[in-house]
């Protein structure tokens, strides 16, 4: 009989060899990895590189092929799941994409409490509707609480979701591109707010996907680089968001320059090229 190691009480994700195929690719893995209370870890790479479907395993939402996986001290596997993500704070574009046009931003926030998409007859006491304002308030969106979702910007639309995310009091947020479709000024105002989140000694352990130096943001801790499934690297944010680290990880030479606890990434010119 196969012996499980059991989960460290102190790690809110324990992935040991995980991996995940389809159809006979390697989607992801194998990722070893560790994510303690305090920690906010970005994970970053190309296109394909397998950072959604980590988050999605991370999120309970799909098993790995191969693997120890713990969330939250539970063990994949030996635990109901349907009972694990109510724990997990996620947001993300697949969630984006089934929420009613016509729902009221506060009963969307105020049903994440129920797991469901668009209030039906469920009833919320007056603590519920105090916290979802709240959580809006935290995210700079109060003003859009009795609005409906299909008419709220790009950007009005990720904090919201971040809000309902927040809603449950989760003991850990997963963040899938919540930057993503945003113009210049949505992006800055987003990463303001998630740098506040980040730094409240309160909140969650976070988790957030990019493709973007540029999103990461301030207050974060940890970092780990994807390429074709694999790591690169992996661990303190200095330490694995450099020049050399993101060329490997992007096939191309990359510089970076760091201002005010903020990156920033471009290509150099590769040696002996020159414009015409």
């Amino acid at each position: 009989m196969d012996v499980v190691a059991q989960p460290d009480p102190d790690l809110l994700i324990e992935f040991d060899d995980v991996m995940v195929r389809r159809g006979g690719n390697v989607l992801v893995g194998p990722v070893t990895w560790k994510v303690e209370l305090d920690e906010r870890w970005v994970v970053l790479g190309p296109n394909g590189a397998g950072k959604t479907t980590l988050l999605r395993v991370a999120a309970a939402e799909t098993f790995p092929t191969s693997g120890t996986a713990h969330v939250l001290a539970e063990t994949f596997g030996r635990t109901d799941l349907s009972e694990l993500r109510p724990r997990i704070g996620l947001s993300s574009a697949a969630l984006a994409s089934r929420v009613p046009n016509d729902e009221k931003v506060t009963d969307l926030v105020l049903s994440a409490g129920y797991g469901v998409l668009g209030r039906w007859r469920e009833q919320y006491d007056d603590i519920d509707t105090t916290r979802a304002v709240e959580m809006l308030e935290s995210l700079g969106a109060e003003h859009l609480a009795d609005r409906r979702y299909g008419t709220l910007s790009e950007g009005e639309r990720k904090r919201v979701l971040i809000a309902r995310a927040l809603m449950t009091d989760p003991e850990l947020l997963l963040l899938d591109e919540p930057a993503a479709g945003l113009d210049l000024g949505g992006r800055e105002e987003l990463v303001a707010r998630l740098g506040t989140l980040a730094a409240d000694p309160d909140a969650p352990a976070i988790v957030l996907v990019t493709h973007h130096v540029e999103e990461i943001p301030p207050g974060f801790t940890h970092a780990m680089l994807l390429k074709e499934g694999g790591v690169v690297a992996q661990g303190l944010l200095d330490d694995v968001i450099t020049a050399e680290n993101l060329s490997a990880a992007f096939s191309q030479s990359i510089s970076l320059d760091k201002v005010d606890d903020r990156f920033f990434a471009r290509r150099t010119r590769q040696p002996g090229r020159h414009r015409r």
